[in-house]
């Protein structure tokens, strides 16, 4: 029974050793090996062997980047304002050695590093430069914490400002200067739009008159060139059918009704030629009727008698 028992325990024993001596290592992945309590060596990923009961593996240490947030920090900026800037660090373990031993926690080291760093970064710029500057505080914030962390065996790659948050008071007081510069562009753009649309009108009233004006322009002178033509036609006419006096009198006396048609029409200008004309209409009357010339048989005087305007000249028309 006790021989089962011994090898029962040395079969245990057995086990135990070559679970300690095969070591599996993952990839991207080291593993920090002491013997009696002093580094050894760094185990890589794959199939490793050490010494059971005198080598130990004290540290897994992932070598892949680790993206790491941090909680809000206050800081204080140039002209006395705190905000709250939430920061994210992207770093990577290149040393395992070095990240075991040169520091206690790198997380923690580097959350705090990264604080005071920021601290320093925005208590030189007021808070307009300070929301307005993001990629400046992200290079000045990664290049401290790349020189600083480098000897503990770890680059940071990216350092980025999640947010940044000044206080209610001056939330407020940016909120409404931006609804005012909103109220005062959308101001100047409606009176702009006022402004081109009453120039668009006037240029179209100035442009419809011009065409106005132009056209009663060329009305007038079609209206002024027909006239002309219908004398010019109305005197050829008259020239090619040898007009003589008694029919232009004729005419005179067709157009006197035409004349008085007019309610404006209370004056009469009557031509001196008229009396002539008619003088000459009524001999022709008499003569087709019998009459005496000079209106004998009706009492009537002689109109010769009557007095004559100023002889004038008769128009002649070639």
């Amino acid at each position: 029974m006790a021989i089962i028992i011994v090898l029962v325990i040395l079969v245990v024993l057995v086990v135990i050793a070559l679970v300690q001596t095969i070591q599996v290592i993952q990839q991207a992945s080291a593993a920090i090996v002491e013997r009696f309590g002093r580094y050894t060596r760094t185990l890589n990923a794959g199939l490793n062997i050490v010494v059971p009961f005198i080598d130990r593996i004290r540290n897994r240490i992932d070598l892949r980047e680790q993206v790491v947030p941090f909680p809000p920090q206050p800081v204080i900026t140039q002209d006395n304002l705190v905000v709250n800037i939430d920061t994210v660090i992207y770093y990577q373990v290149t040393d395992a050695r070095a990240a075991t031993y040169e520091v206690s926690n790198y997380i923690q080291a580097i959350e705090q590093l990264t604080v005071t760093t920021l601290r320093n970064i925005i208590g030189g710029m007021d808070l307009e430069r300070t929301l307005t500057s993001r990629e400046e505080i992200n290079a000045a914030l990664r290049g401290v914490l790349d020189e600083a962390t480098g000897k503990w065996g770890i680059r940071v790659n990216r350092v980025e400002l999640k947010a940044i948050e000044p206080p209610t008071s001056i939330q407020d007081s940016m909120e409404k200067q931006m609804r005012a510069d909103r109220d005062k562009r959308a101001s100047i753009l409606q009176a702009e739009g006022v402004r081109q649309s009453e120039i668009l009108q006037a240029e179209g009233a100035k442009q419809s008159e011009i065409l106005r004006a132009e056209g009663d322009a060329k009305a007038a002178a079609l209206r002024a060139e027909g006239e002309a033509q219908a004398i010019r036609t109305v005197f050829e006419a008259i020239h090619a059918g040898d007009a003589d006096q008694k029919l232009l009198a004729y005419q005179y006396v067709q157009m006197l009704p035409k004349i008085a048609e007019g309610d404006a029409n209370k004056v009469w200008i009557v031509p001196s030629e008229l009396g002539d004309a008619l003088k000459g209409l009524g001999g022709t009357l008499n003569k087709y009727t019998g009459a005496p010339p000079n209106g004998g048989g009706n009492g009537g005087s002689d109109p010769s008698s009557l007095s004559k305007p100023p002889t004038r000249e008769q128009p002649r028309i070639e």
